[in-house]
């Protein structure tokens, strides 16, 4: 039979769409979604669940609860929302539940679940595999399309159907909760809509980023503080749920992790990179990243990514985006203020907060009320808005700025030898200036897990003798820049290109590339605490270095500040000490690019 149903009580709640709680800004749209108003109270009934679902090669349990409005039934069915928990969550937690809550209380149906290795669900975490983890996404599709029965007998006959077996569907989740979204697309195209927040595009990159462009191949600098923290939280599930289905027990020495999972993490925390084992751990961690998968996917994408983030940052959902277009999948982008780094549990003023329920008063809000509407609804004449937006912090009662596409590089800068950032090769000074790491980390971005948590951090700051810096004169008004900086660098390392051919990895030189902001009286930001970890593929040669995006204006009066340090404390650097130096002369030097979308540099 059943299991005893609980009526709740329509409030007026917010969608928490991540591992904390999803956020928006006001902006003007046309269309349904620009005249909505907050809808009156009712009631809808939640019903919990239970699945046994084939995931890969294995059978696993999955918890879930059914969110079903007063009112639907077979004669008057719903579209529905699927949700799940991001990492270290479950179906209960404020995210997932509360995502479920405001979508049944605006009329749909909802399926909250808790995802393999989480909560109460069976099995080991397996990131998000499409082969198992979209697997059984796709059992909880079945169900909801009317083809299969939960556990206890329950069928789901009120929820509006394409076809047969094919509910009328989309998903949402934020992170670990983004990332199934596209992995269950790629695999099953019953999907209508997907809104994935915060997550990543590869995770090889996310876990141990080379921002060399064009050196697909070479590992980076392991992300340690970020994947530990997430290897605790995954091993901690036995703790944090006592009687764990032994189903939940990994192999390969890792507690509650598919065994392919913990060979990658331990390889990474070796901190070496063999060349006959490297590939093909790293190749596991794209083989479960929409990197390997996006050309399944089909699905209509509005990507929603934090601006906070040093764990999943801008570039990975811009190059989700740009796999998507290039391929005709329907895909809109926005970046919002919040991330894993930042605002998740006190987003900006007029963000879309979870203590609020704002989802027809915030602009990310309308924008995914609008996307619902026009591929769940089926309202064609619903406009979704522009293909891309961003928050502006820096006058955020201005509105979300928007644009056809993320903005190309328009702006050149010069390093010139004497410590200038300058804006024609003309004026660029020749010389020559040296840094040496040392057996410790010299520089801090950040402690990583500190915004996640909500605890203070330490301001970044760089040692002297371990890294070199460029900076504008001050700026005659404000620059604002939006996007990805380049910038083409060459250095000369001696005892770098005496070991980069050793047959680990590890030997080659580590460099970390970032962005300040220096004020009148000298204060520096770096800029959301971003940096760009870099392992040289071959210190002999110029490479070109991808910056993680931002949206940051500097103002008159400031200064532009281009960093290359020599390590950070937030991720693994150089074996053994390897001085660098860098060169100017006017036809040969380094290229800083940016993004510029108003004022000069100059």
């Amino acid at each position: 039979m059943p299991r005893p149903r609980r009526t709740v009580p329509r409030s007026t709640r917010a969608l928490a769409l991540a591992a904390g709680a999803a956020v928006a800004v006001p902006l003007a749209l046309t269309g349904p979604a620009a005249q909505a108003q907050p809808r009156a109270a009712g009631e809808f009934t939640v019903t919990a669940l239970k699945f046994t679902l084939r995931a890969g090669d294995r059978t696993c349990t999955v918890d879930a609860d059914l969110y079903r409005p007063a009112g639907v039934d077979a004669a008057h069915p719903a579209p529905a929302v699927l949700t799940t928990n991001g990492f270290g969550g479950s179906k209960a937690d404020g995210s997932t539940a509360g995502a479920a809550k405001a979508f049944a209380e605006r009329g749909y149906v909802a399926l909250s679940y808790s995802g393999l290795g989480f909560g109460k669900s069976g099995c080991t975490i397996s990131l998000n595999d499409p082969a198992i983890d979209g697997q059984a996404a796709s059992g909880l599709i079945d169900f909801l399309g009317g083809s299969r029965a939960a556990d206890d007998g329950t069928k789901a006959d009120f929820v509006v159907r394409d076809g047969e077996g094919d509910p009328r569907l989309g998903m949402i989740g934020g992170s670990y909760g983004g990332s199934i979204q596209l992995a269950t697309a790629s695999r099953d195209r019953r999907l209508d809509a997907l809104v994935p927040l915060i997550t990543w595009n590869d995770l090889a990159y996310s876990l141990d980023p080379n921002n060399v462009q064009g050196a697909p191949q070479v590992p980076g600098a392991y992300k340690y503080q970020w994947t530990t923290g997430f290897l605790l939280m995954g091993e901690a599930q036995g703790l944090l749920n006592p009687g764990i289905d032994p189903s939940r027990i990994g192999g390969a020495g890792c507690l509650h992790f598919i065994a392919e999972a913990c060979r990658t993490t331990r390889l990474l925390a070796s901190g070496s990179y063999p060349a006959d084992r490297t590939p093909g751990m790293l190749q596991y961690a794209r083989s479960v990243s929409p990197a390997s998968y996006l050309p399944q996917v089909k699905t209509p994408t509005l990507l929603i990514q934090g601006q906070a983030d040093t764990l999943f940052n801008l570039n990975e959902a811009q190059q989700t985006y740009e796999t998507l277009k290039a391929q005709g999948t329907t895909t809109k982008m926005i970046w919002q203020s919040w991330g894993h780094s930042g605002g998740l549990s006190d987003p900006a003023s007029g963000e879309l907060n979870m203590g609020e329920g704002n989802l027809e008063t915030s602009y990310v809000g309308k924008r995914i009320l609008a996307w619902f509407d026009r591929y769940l609804k089926r309202q064609t004449s619903t406009d979704t808005g522009p293909a891309f937006a961003y928050y502006r912090g820096w006058a955020p009662e201005s509105g979300y700025g928007t644009a056809d596409a993320p903005p190309a590089l328009s702006q050149k800068l010069y390093l010139s030898g004497d410590g200038k950032l300058v804006d024609n090769r003309s004026k660029v000074a020749r010389g020559s200036r040296s840094y040496s790491n040392w057996l410790i980390p010299t520089s801090h971005s950040e402690s990583s897990l500190a915004g996640l948590i909500g605890l203070p951090d330490g301001k970044p700051r760089d040692t002297a003798g371990t890294y070199l810096g460029w900076s504008t004169q001050p700026l005659s008004g404000p620059v604002d820049v939006v996007g990805a900086p380049k910038v083409t660098l060459k250095v000369v390392s001696p005892k770098a290109e005496r070991v980069q051919h050793s047959g680990d990895a590890a030997d080659k030189l580590v460099l970390f590339a970032k962005l300040y902001d220096v004020a009148p009286d000298g204060t520096k930001t770096l800029v959301q605490r971003l940096v760009s970890p870099v392992r040289v593929p071959d210190a002999t040669r110029a490479f070109e270095v991808k910056l993680p995006g931002i949206v940051h204006r500097y103002r008159a009066g400031h200064r532009l500040e281009f960093v290359v340090a020599a390590s950070d404390d937030a991720y693994y650097g150089n074996r053994g000490v390897k001085p660098v130096t860098i060169t100017a002369a006017p036809q040969d030097t380094g290229v800083l690019e940016l993004p510029v979308v108003k004022g000069t540099l100059g």
